[in-house]
Order: structure tokens, then sequence, then C-alpha cells
């Protein structure tokens, strides 16, 4: 057993040494079922994933360890024998056009970044994912909302829209359901009045409804692939956002995978964050917890 465990433990290291994520930034920690909160070998997360699976993974933004389960994730779903597409939150979906020259070498990363408007966070990081995809066999999507949008939004409300942005929201746009509300107005904290959260919310609720309209439209292509959206933690936890707005879009398949970590949580608080919510439910179907 000791053997087989150092000889895992030296194919991990080679396998993230091959694509320049040092072994000390890796994730170690543990899977967990989200209805039972119990402790789960890999192997009942892979076994879930057939083609026309949506796996939506969130994240702590910029976080090594979660980075690394992403890109260990996809190349799992490749080695199983799925062709296996990227859907990435940070890429506005107008910017599609840029996304494809890039990864052909055509354009350069500067270039790239440039034209997808990438900020915030340093590339390195997501690198990886966006190249895993194997070129014609599978794909990276540009997901989310034009930010020009989500910020006159959040400022001035849907209804200023010109015409012309108007028509760069997706159809039947809806904004999330009454729970997801409540729990954005407890995550944002204090917001200046009532008026001031409806903005933010719509705002939080086009960045989910876009990405699941073209989710939709690209499984509907592809209903041969497996598509794993990479997104922020809170469009994926409960449900309420993300995965909602999927399964209203008509996506039957969809698994999610939070990640959540317990540096510096106690035993208790690392037992409250991986239990079901009493109102909400699962945080998702999947937890990786992350450890230090």
């Amino acid at each position: 057993m000791q053997t087989a465990q150092m000889l895992k433990s030296m194919f991990l290291t080679l396998f993230l040494l091959g694509f320049g994520i040092s072994p000390a930034k890796a994730a170690s920690g543990a899977l967990f079922d989200g209805r039972t909160a119990l402790s789960v070998d890999p192997t009942a997360l892979w076994s879930q994933i057939q083609p026309g699976t949506v796996l939506v993974i969130g994240e702590e933004h910029n976080q090594a360890p979660h980075q690394a389960i992403q890109l260990q994730v996809i190349k799992k779903a490749q080695e199983l024998g799925f062709m296996t597409s990227v859907g990435m939150e940070f890429f506005e979906y107008p910017g599609q056009m840029f996304v494809d020259p890039w990864r052909q070498g055509k354009i350069s990363e500067q270039d790239f970044l440039k034209n997808v408007g990438w900020g915030g966070f340093p590339f390195a990081g997501y690198r990886p994912q966006v190249l895993a995809p194997r070129w014609g066999l599978e794909f990276v999507l540009a997901l989310n909302a034009p930010r020009s949008l989500t910020g006159k939004i959040s400022k001035t409300g849907l209804e200023s829209l010109s015409p012309q942005e108007q028509s760069l929201l997706p159809p039947q746009f809806e904004i999330g359901n009454d729970r997801y509300f409540q729990r954005f107005q407890e995550a944002v904290g204090h917001l200046p009045n009532a008026d001031a959260a409806k903005r933010y919310f719509t705002a939080q609720s086009l960045w989910d409804d876009t990405m699941a309209w073209q989710a939709a439209r690209f499984m509907s292509e592809h209903p041969e692939q497996v598509l794993v959206v990479i997104v922020g933690e809170f469009h994926v936890q409960y449900g309420g956002g993300l995965p909602d707005r999927l399964r209203a879009r008509g996506l039957k398949n969809i698994l999610t995978l939070s990640q959540v970590s317990f540096d510096g949580l106690s035993e208790l608080e690392q037992k409250a964050a991986l239990q079901p919510d009493a109102t909400d439910g699962p945080r998702a179907d999947f937890i990786w917890a992350t450890r230090p």
C-alpha cells in the first residue's frame, strides 16, 4: 500500500510539473459528497461524467490549489475518453473571436489578454486550463457577459441599456430566484438602498444567465462533449446561480463541484462548511476541501 501511494504521489508531482504548477502549490485535501458531507473516493465523481455533462467547478479566485484541481478534473475527463471542453467565466463571450487564434499561436498572449480584457489575476494560474483542450477535438468557450453591460446595470439599472446593449443580453433573460437574492445580499453586505441591491443583483444574474446561455448553445451543437465550466464559488453554491440557469435553459446533466479551503478553520468550522444548509440544501454535488 505504501509503495502504491508513493508511486501515486510521484506521478502527481510529475504531472503538475509538466503543466507548470509547483508541487508546493498543488491541491491537497479530500473529496466529499455534498449531500452527506462524507468523504468519498474520486471515482464517485468520475462515474457520473458522461457525454453531455456540464461540470461546474467553483473556485476562490487566484488560489493555486483550486486551479490545480480544475486542471486535474479536465485531464481526468480526457483520460476517461471524453472530449472535454472548457468554459471560462473570465472571458466575455464577444471575445470568443480571439480565443482560437491565441491557442493556435496566431496572436501573442499579450494581444490576446488585451483583446479579451483580462485583468485582476495573473493569467499564469489559468493558462494550463485554457490550453488543456486538444485542438481540433475540444474547445475553449468565452462565457460571460460584457463588463460594460454589468457595470452599467449595477450603476443605472437594466432600463438604462441602449437598444444595441440590449441586443447583447441573453434571450429571455431572467434574474435569479428570491433565495439567491437573499444570499447575495448577505454576501455583499451593506448596500445604500433596496434599489442598489436590485441593480447589483441584476448584474450578478446577468453573469449567470449569459454563461448558461452560451453553455446551452454549445452543448446543443456538441452533445458528445463534456463541458467543464470554471467560475467563482458563489455562482455554484447551493445551485441558485449558474446551475439554476443552466437547468432553466434546458440542460439536464449538470454536476457541481464546490471548493472549500480549510486553511485557518477549526475542526468544527470545517465540518460546518461541508454540511448541507437547512434552507438551501447541499452546497454542491461534490465538495473538494483543500488543506494548507
